[in-house]
């Protein structure tokens, strides 16, 4: 049986870590792409980085456990990555202030330096009593069309409750 406020307090709960693990200390949000260039004996790698803002909604999904939620995610980049992306979440909070998991997985389908496709980003994230961690990277050859061959992590940052992302990324070509 479904609980509304054991709902709402997960949710609270969830906020509350992405909020914390978007807080990374990092630089101002660039709108301009740069790459680097590594040569190999086969191929040149080329290290890009997307970044950007995005638009996120969590709705929650029953569960029937106090301390463990489940959501879907609906989100729409805006910036380097034009794209919207479906995926699930699943939590975990505890009893303690601050303390707090997540993982997920999302499909991310549009467009990413203008070269179209999809991929698959895996999330990792824990909030040990305030000090958060994060972890978010492409699946393995879960890119399709032009992004195949794409690998790299992601970083989100909240700054005055607007999200936004920081993409570090090499597209090698497709094996």
């Amino acid at each position: 049986m479904h609980n509304t406020s054991n709902a709402k307090m997960r949710f609270h709960a969830v906020a509350a870590l992405i909020t914390a693990a978007g807080l990374s200390p990092g630089l101002p949000v660039h709108a301009q792409a740069h790459s680097t260039t590594a040569e190999s004996s086969k191929e040149a790698v080329v290290t890009s980085h997307a970044s950007g803002a995005f638009e996120v909604k969590l709705s929650p999904q029953d569960t029937d456990d106090k301390a463990l939620g489940r959501m879907s995610i609906d989100k729409q980049f805006h910036g380097d990555l034009e794209a919207v992306s479906k995926g699930q979440m699943l939590t975990a909070g505890t009893e303690v202030k601050g303390s707090a998991a997540y993982v997920a997985i999302e499909r991310v389908s549009g467009t990413l330096h203008g070269r179209s496709g999809s991929f698959v980003l895996q999330h990792n994230a824990s909030l040990n009593r305030g000090a958060a961690q994060q972890s978010i990277t492409v699946v393995p050859d879960s890119a399709t069309g032009q992004l195949q061959g794409l690998a790299g992590t992601m970083t989100i940052r909240i700054v005055d409750s607007q999200h936004y992302y920081d993409f570090e990324y090499t597209l090698a070509a497709a094996h």
